[in-house]
């Protein structure tokens, strides 16, 4: 980001105040040098419309300063090295923010970040990405808690959606998969397994009448074996396909 001046002759651990100066590359600084580095507190404007205004140290941006990217977006907060480092604020011109932790330019730590459709996210960040156990809000008022690796949901969360349907369970890139529970606003129930979002090994599934089917699952459907129960508490156990009843077992069959 920076630029060097020549000392000429100057003492070089004399700061000095310059009230401008302009680099080959059209770029302009105003404020302290020092061994005719930028050093203290200065202001320089790019050619491409780039503009910084704060602590600098040997010739780079370190220590407070507030950054006026050419497309309009904004950094506001910690510098080292002329990266964003540190406690910091970046407001996208699109009117979405972070606030919170950065490291060599890049969001990691804990932090907030806010989109103009009124959807949140507060949690942890590692290089740039949601990465950690955080919490995001959509704008339709549905929310996740839980373990996110790289962006996704991808660990143990839990999901809730407007309307009442909620999931609480482990996660891969984005998808249930793995052992979770998934109630629905009307009471119906599911505990098992998943697989990429769709029922898949063994669960239980209950409705609200009582009826409820034990067995296995495969792609969202009961397949092979599983024991029902109906609303009257009478259980048996049968053969499904597909989602659908084959037949049912006789009990010389259980006991094989």
């Amino acid at each position: 980001m920076g630029g060097q001046v020549c000392s000429c002759g100057e003492e070089e651990n004399e700061i000095r105040q310059e009230e401008k100066h302009s680099f080959p590359d059209g770029s302009v600084y105003t404020g302290a040098f020092l061994g005719g580095l930028q050093h203290g507190v200065g202001t320089q404007v790019w050619a491409d419309g780039g503009r910084y205004s704060g602590q600098w140290a040997k010739g780079k941006a370190h220590g407070q300063g507030r950054y006026e990217h050419p497309d309009g977006d904004v950094y506001i907060g910690g510098w080292q090295e002329d990266q964003a480092h540190g406690a910091g604020l970046y407001i996208h011109t699109d009117g979405s923010r972070y606030e919170g932790q950065f490291a060599f330019d890049r969001q990691h730590g804990e932090g907030v970040e806010c989109w103009p459709d009124g959807a949140t996210f507060t949690g942890q960040y590692r290089d740039g990405f949601k990465h950690g156990h955080g919490r995001f809000e959509w704008s339709d008022g549905s929310h996740y808690e839980g373990a996110f690796q790289q962006n996704d949901l991808h660990g143990y969360g839990v999901y809730s959606w407007k309307g009442g349907r909620l999931h609480k369970g482990w996660w891969l890139n984005n998808r249930m998969h793995g052992d979770g529970e998934f109630i629905w606003a009307d009471g119906r129930r599911y505990r098992g397994q998943y697989e990429e979002d769709m029922k898949h090994g063994q669960g239980t599934f209950q409705w609200p009448d009582g009826r409820r089917y034990e067995g296995q699952w495969r792609q969202g459907l009961q397949h092979g074996r599983g024991r029902y129960t109906s609303s009257e508490g009478v259980t048996r156990t049968g053969e499904w396909v597909e989602g659908k009843r084959r037949r049912w077992l006789s009990e010389g069959e259980l006991a094989t």
